[in-house]
Order: structure tokens, then sequence, then C-alpha cells
């Protein structure tokens, strides 16, 4: 198995987050938000970490108008070009962007409905800590939606899934790629993630919950809203 290396926590240059929401990620993106629409309700207070420059934030509040989106991240460039994208979408109602780590979130247990992240774990040296987070703020009857990359396993493959993105993509674009690869996780060290905390899905405490591959190179961590048990405000 490929060696886990880190990279730099927070894309915080103004090139880099530029180069980022330069990729064309419309389809994962709208697949990713698609998804978390049929786990959650219709009316929801949301939490998305590591939004980034919040095209998915987006696409959530032009499928879903009643729900409250808080997205967070901890790159200032990320944000600034996330404020213009909503901004230039008139999601300005719905979406609230603030500078937050996701290891130590400043909002109070069980203040969410739901809490969604895509492609935040393979930035962060310790995902535990982020998950413990998530398990903290989400309401008990919550909706959950983690995706991410998995880690290859050789060099050969990592080069394979790169070259397979095409030649659309500038090199800053495909080594960022190439980065994101080599510093994801495994299922099974997020299952073992979720272990830890007593929160591990199928064959445990917490059936709701549910860790898959979803792509030949993505992992899914989800758990449906349980409407059943839904407070009339």
């Amino acid at each position: 198995m490929l060696e886990r290396i880190l990279e730099p926590e927070v894309m915080d240059t103004e090139a880099e987050a530029m180069d980022y929401d330069a990729m064309d990620f419309q389809a994962v993106n709208l697949a990713f938000a698609q998804r978390a629409c049929q786990l959650g309700p219709s009316k929801a207070t949301v939490l998305d970490a590591g939004t980034g420059t919040a095209r998915i934030p987006i696409l959530l509040a032009q499928l879903r108008p009643a729900w409250q989106i808080t997205a967070i991240d901890f790159a200032r460039s990320m944000l600034a070009i996330a404020k213009e994208n909503v901004i230039a979408a008139g999601c300005e109602t719905q979406i609230c962007l603030e500078f937050v780590d996701a290891k130590q979130l400043p909002y109070a247990n069980g203040s969410f409905d739901g809490v969604i992240a895509n492609s935040l774990c393979h930035h962060l040296p310790r995902p535990l800590d982020f998950l413990r987070e998530v398990k903290r703020v989400l309401k008990p009857h919550g909706f959950l939606l983690i995706r991410d990359l998995i880690r290859p396993e050789s060099p050969e493959k990592l080069a394979d899934f790169v070259t397979a993105i095409g030649s659309d993509y500038n090199d800053q674009q495909r080594k960022l790629f190439a980065d994101s690869l080599h510093a994801s996780l495994t299922i099974a060290e997020i299952q073992d993630y979720l272990q830890h905390l007593g929160w591990v899905g199928d064959d445990g405490p917490n059936l709701e919950l549910h860790l898959y591959q979803s792509s030949d190179r993505h992992w899914t961590l989800e758990k449906k809203f349980q409407s059943s048990t839904i407070v009339q405000r």
C-alpha cells in the first residue's frame, strides 16, 4: 500500500485558490449535492466543512431553497473567491461563509440537521479530530455526507488516475490532484476512526451510518435524516 504523504492542510495562496476554482468539478459537485438532497429533509440547517470556493453550497441552495447553509473553510483565499461566487449566484441569504477550523468547530452540540464535506479529510493530518467534531455538532437524527479520495495502492495506480483527468488541466492542477491522492485515506483507515469514536456502521452500534467505496477513487460516509424524529416547529 502506498504510504500516506501529507500535503499542506490549507491552500491559502491566491494562485492555488484560482487554480482550484478553475478545475472542472461540475459533474462531481452536482452528484454530491444531489446525494445530499436525497439524504436530507426539504428544510434544514447544514454545515459544509471545507467549502473551498463554495461551488457545492451554491448548488445546494439552488436545489433546496429552504436550506440554510453555513459554509466554512480555513483558507482566506478560498473564502474570498467563495464570496464572489455566492454573490454572483444570488445566494447570500442562504449561504453564510465563515473562516473556521473544521477540527475545532465553534458551534454548540447538535447545532446542525446535516453536515457535509467533500474532499476535506485528505487535507487533515488528523482526520479523527474533524470526525469527532462532526459527531458532536450533528443532531442525533441528522444527515451526514462525507466524500473523499481513496489513496491508490501504488505509485503506478496514482499516475494512472492523474493521467485519466485529461489534458485540459495544467501542470499545477495535475500536481494538486496527485498530491491529494497521495494524502488521501483508505476505507480501512476511515473504519478505524469510526470504531475509535464508537460511531461505526453496518455491523456496529449505528446501523444508519454507511461507509463504502463510491467510485474507483472515492469513499463515501453517509447517514440519512431520520424523519420519524422530526420535531414540528
